[in-house]
């Protein structure tokens, strides 16, 4: 007989512009979801009290079908040990928020908070392709790049709550400043939406090749514009997602030189542009190995469906409570 639980858990996944919410079953499964603005509030007050009156509604229906347990939040610059936000440049809420503790206050369940993409980790061991696996590296590939680190079937913190930052390990000494933090050389600067698009306009501006990119002015040139010209064959537009697959395959062999997993799981949207990206990934990963740890650490990619990704490993927060089973 299969072993249904009554359990449900709240996954909460907060961005710069909207906020996705949904509950989820033990399953995975989504049975309701929504989304509110996180851009209208200057604090954090209106928008938890905005959050609850539309999820009150929700936890009352399904907390008659099962039983809701625990909130989980995937949030920018989160801090898990603490339950705060900590100055997340894409919020409007400044300073220190103490946002589990407020949500916990306000619904009466226990809030547990993360970054969102030790949020993904988790959706990926508890849901997805990293299933069965003890040790692996998580990888999202977004306008940023976000990366977890799991080793023993645990999410990596460190000692203060934010192990685990691969993109803003240096790559390439001296290289190009990161938008942001202003470090030079960065490995989100190269391996992220936005590392694809200062990759293509280099490109074009360094060299005289032929190029569909060339009918649109540099201002103009964005992500999506470079993987449909890289798929109609475009020339220059493949050999940014080479390079870029280069850089973030030699950064790979770095950290699995570190941690030594048995798995690299990427999400994201660079993903979608394939081989393309994927096989000088694989390659220059393996080319930068010690010889006893080649041919051991696969590059997989997401199962997750991505529309409900976020929300999915915001839930997973709940069931890896240490009192807490899905099942």
């Amino acid at each position: 007989m299969t072993n249904v639980s009554p359990n449900l858990a709240i996954g909460i996944d907060i961005g710069g512009t909207n906020s996705e919410y949904g509950i989820v079953n033990h399953r995975g499964e989504i049975l309701v979801k929504g989304k509110i603005r996180t851009d209208t509030y200057n604090t954090v007050e209106p928008y938890i009290e905005e959050l609850y009156n539309n999820l009150m509604p929700i936890i009352e229906t399904y907390g008659k079908l099962g039983k809701i347990i625990g909130i989980g939040v995937g949030a920018p610059n989160a801090n898990y040990y603490k339950g705060i936000i900590e100055y997340a440049p894409n919020l409007r809420w400044n300073g220190v928020v103490p946002l589990a503790q407020l949500i916990t206050d306000k619904f009466g369940l226990r809030c547990t908070l993360t970054n969102d993409a030790n949020a993904a980790a988790l959706g990926e061991m508890i849901y997805g392709a990293a299933k069965g696996f003890r040790d692996f590296i998580m990888v999202t590939l977004g306008t940023g790049m976000g990366s977890a680190l799991v080793c023993n079937r645990q999410l990596v913190y460190g000692q203060d709550g934010y192990a685990g930052e691969l993109g803003h390990t240096t790559i390439i000494r001296g290289g190009r400043k990161h938008w942001k933090t202003d470090i030079l050389g960065s490995l989100e600067s190269y391996v992220s939406a936005t590392g694809v698009v200062l990759t293509a306009k280099e490109v074009l501006q360094q060299s005289n090749e032929e190029s569909s990119l060339r009918e649109y002015s540099l201002d103009q040139i964005n992500s999506r514009l470079v993987y449909e010209c890289a798929i109609k064959g475009d020339k220059v537009a493949q050999e940014v997602y080479r390079y870029t697959g280069q850089i973030l395959g030699e950064a790979l062999a770095n950290f699995v030189m570190v941690s030594s997993p048995e798995a690299i799981v990427l999400f994201g949207g660079l993903i979608k542009a394939g081989e393309l990206f994927l096989a000088p990934a694989r390659e220059h990963m393996e080319k930068n190995l010690l010889p006893l740890y080649k041919d051991k650490v696969k590059i997989i990619l997401s199962e997750l469906n991505e529309a409900d990704a976020a929300i999915l490993g915001a839930s997973s927060l709940v069931w890896e409570l240490p009192h807490v089973s899905p099942v």
